[in-house]
């Protein structure tokens, strides 16, 4: 199953959640991070990389702007906000079938669908952000799961 994550630069949230997931992860999920105005070849922030290594995972990470190659080889998209969503939908109707923000996905009653954004912030708002998305894709797991049998 391949799972792609997208949020704007690619240097914060998805590159957390691509970390989280192939930490948690199994072998029956391939996973990549893209960003819809990224620049290729961008470090993941400081502090995104800060807040891994204290939970003991370690990333290496480029950045990648989104293409349609990795929508195509997706299963499924999450994005981190409806804007990413809605950015990609206009641009590519194809991929509505398998695109969701994360949390519409494995939340029943989301509220607000955006992971919150850390760009700019202290390592504490980064651990914030982190503390979501550990959160939101320990979910997924056991998702992704209950769909494969």
């Amino acid at each position: 199953m391949n799972i792609l994550f997208v949020c704007t630069g690619n240097t914060c949230r998805s590159p957390m959640a691509e970390a989280v997931l192939k930490h948690r992860g199994n072998e029956d999920f391939e996973v990549k991070s893209a960003g819809v105005f990224a620049m290729d070849g961008t470090d993941a922030s400081f502090q995104a990389k800060e807040v891994l290594k204290e939970n003991d995972i370690i990333h290496r990470h480029q950045s990648k702007l989104l293409t349609k190659e990795d929508l195509d080889w997706a299963s499924y998209i999450f994005t981190m906000t409806s804007n990413h969503k809605r950015a990609i939908v206009d641009q590519y109707p194809s991929v509505a079938d398998k695109i969701f923000t994360l949390k519409e996905y494995v939340l029943t009653d989301p509220g607000n669908l955006d992971v919150s954004d850390p760009f700019g912030g202290s390592v504490d708002i980064y651990r914030h952000t982190y503390r979501e998305l550990n959160e939101l894709i320990e979910e997924l797991i056991i998702k992704l799961e209950k769909e494969k049998d």
